[in-house]
């Protein structure tokens, strides 16, 4: 569900003040809390309303003089609390992205004009047991990359860089294509025969997940895949 940034944090404020309160909140206490004017407070609450994110009742007022009278009160509906988890999963996904994304170009930057076939190798055993499809996605492009660039002394692997772009890398259209090369990859004469059928093992898995991810994340690994050619010289 689309929500702006401003409705997101108006949401969440909201959820912790009911948290807190345990109990419908009337418009006018969550502008207080929230610090902007009851008008604001109102007017979010019922567009969020719409969304299905928050739902109101009528309840009757004090008591005494006045009683009987009612008020209009806001509670979240399951759906806010089940779209804030999603967003909590979201975000720890990020920032394990963030931090695996920086350790594969840091030991790539280590490794620069040496060999590569223990991060490889390494990749490859620890690719079954990645859960995160845009982090096993990753961790496929950068294998196929690495598999290509052992055999760049070969005539059949000359022009690397070539054949990246012409597949359309490190652009969103050559991510497809890179499942297709790996497969290619089993008939080059000098390639690592183990490692090889290891990397063809998850080209099916790596396709399926290239079709699922979100623009967002595409453009994650597309960024990605960028950074990898350039310290490569790809």
């Amino acid at each position: 569900m689309k929500l702006t940034g401003r409705q997101r944090a108006f949401l969440s404020q909201f959820l912790d003040l009911y948290r807190e309160a345990r109990e419908p909140l009337h418009y006018t206490t969550v502008a207080e809390h929230l610090g902007v004017s009851k008008i604001t407070a109102y007017d979010m609450l019922r567009l969020l309303e719409e969304r299905g994110l928050v739902e109101c009742e009528y309840v009757l007022r004090g008591k005494g003089r006045g009683a009987g009278r009612s008020s209009i009160v806001f509670r979240p509906t399951p759906k806010a609390h089940a779209l804030f988890a999603e967003l909590a999963g979201e975000a720890a996904d990020l920032e394990q992205w963030e931090a695996a994304k920086a350790r594969i170009l840091k030991a790539l930057e280590a490794g620069k004009g040496g060999d590569y076939q223990d991060l490889l190798k390494e990749i490859l055993d620890r690719l079954p047991e990645r859960q995160s499809p845009l982090l096993y996605a990753a961790e496929m492009v950068t294998a196929v990359i690495l598999s290509l660039q052992q055999l760049r002394e070969d005539a059949s692997a000359s022009g690397l860089s070539e054949r990246l772009r012409s597949l359309g890398l490190p652009e969103e259209v050559g991510l497809s294509a890179l499942g297709g090369l790996a497969v290619g990859l089993s008939f080059a004469e000098r390639a690592n025969r183990r490692l090889i059928n290891l990397l063809l093992s998850h080209v099916g898995r790596y396709q399926e997940l290239i079709s699922r991810l979100s623009a967002e994340n595409l453009r994650r690994l597309a960024d990605f895949t960028g950074e990898v050619m350039r310290i490569l010289g790809a």
